[in-house]
């Protein structure tokens, strides 16, 4: 039997082990201004995410809004027993379908499939670096996790415990909208928070505070980093990192309409080998995690 061709289209995670899971709405929380955290059941999609990975959600039984929205898991829950459970989603109200969201009562049917995406590959170095901003918090706490080895993803576990130290360089333009700062000092994760108007932490953007911290780190270090948040504030820290000779992952948030690579809708300019020297690359399947040398900024 003769194999099928190669071709631009190709990607290595298409949504083909995806679950679709009809459930409801079992917390949904206030954690900053404007930002929540919301609790669902999917025991199939919780035992099988590994860090950076995404869902689509919405509302069950509407049209309004019609398509889902694509969010990153940010943690996962097991019930009494020990088993993957709850799969928990950090969103900010800013949209139709974030408002309807947060305005959704306790025991709102939703539908939610997933887990999509490639995540974060679980890379050993001495110490990993998440330099986030915004929103961009959402990937890290379950990856930082993994790293330190307090809990392990997918199935079957992914290798836990591949890095040293973790620490998170978290910014926002002000100490309202940081959210999840608890939960990841309670993963004991090292934390620096910025802030544009300085109410909470330097009065610093995040590219300028990892680059300060890149500098005083040891030569002998493997330091790689990770990022996640508006894109100008990604590739400046790709910048940073190129500077220091570091490696560099980022989380595209470019908006998706299906999450399964049919719409298009998502696409980003990665460069790539060949007479070609970019192409666009779906993130919800070539992505959402490129090497940031890859991107076309």
């Amino acid at each position: 039997m003769s194999k099928l061709p190669h071709t631009k289209l190709h990607a290595k995670y298409y949504a083909d082990k995806m679950a679709q899971v009809h459930s409801v709405i079992e917390q949904n929380e206030l954690v900053g201004e404007k930002t929540y955290r919301l609790r669902i059941a999917a025991p199939a999609i919780a035992s099988t995410v590994v860090p950076g990975q995404f869902v689509m959600i919405r509302l069950a039984g509407t049209d309004a809004p019609l398509i889902g929205r694509a969010l990153a898991v940010y943690d996962v829950t097991a019930d009494s027993a020990g088993t993957p459970t709850y799969i928990d989603l950090v969103y900010l109200r800013k949209g139709v379908m974030t408002e309807a969201l947060a305005t959704s009562p306790l025991g709102t049917a939703v539908t939610v499939w997933g887990p999509l995406g490639n995540g974060f590959s679980p890379t050993r170095c001495d110490r990993l670096i998440m330099a986030v901003g915004g929103i961009g918090q959402t990937p890290m706490l379950m990856l930082g996790r993994e790293a330190m080895g307090s809990q392990s993803f997918g199935s079957p576990a992914r290798e836990n415990r591949w890095s040293k130290h973790v620490e998170l360089i978290y910014g926002a333009r002000s100490k309202a909208l940081l959210a999840g700062v608890d939960d990841f000092r309670g993963a004991e994760f090292q934390v620096t928070l910025c802030t544009d108007d300085g109410s909470e932490g330097v009065r610093q953007l995040v590219p300028d505070v990892l680059a300060a911290r890149l500098a005083e780190l040891p030569k002998d270090e493997t330091i790689r980093v990770v990022t996640c948040g508006p894109e100008i504030m990604m590739e400046k820290v790709a910048q940073v990192c190129a500077d220091a000779n570091v490696d560099c992952d980022v989380s595209m948030e470019t908006p998706m309409a299906c999450g399964i690579g049919v719409c298009f809708s998502c696409v980003a300019k990665i460069r790539q080998e060949g007479p070609d020297p970019w192409d666009y690359k779906r993130t919800c399947v070539e992505g959402p995690i490129f090497n940031a040398n890859d991107v076309c900024w």
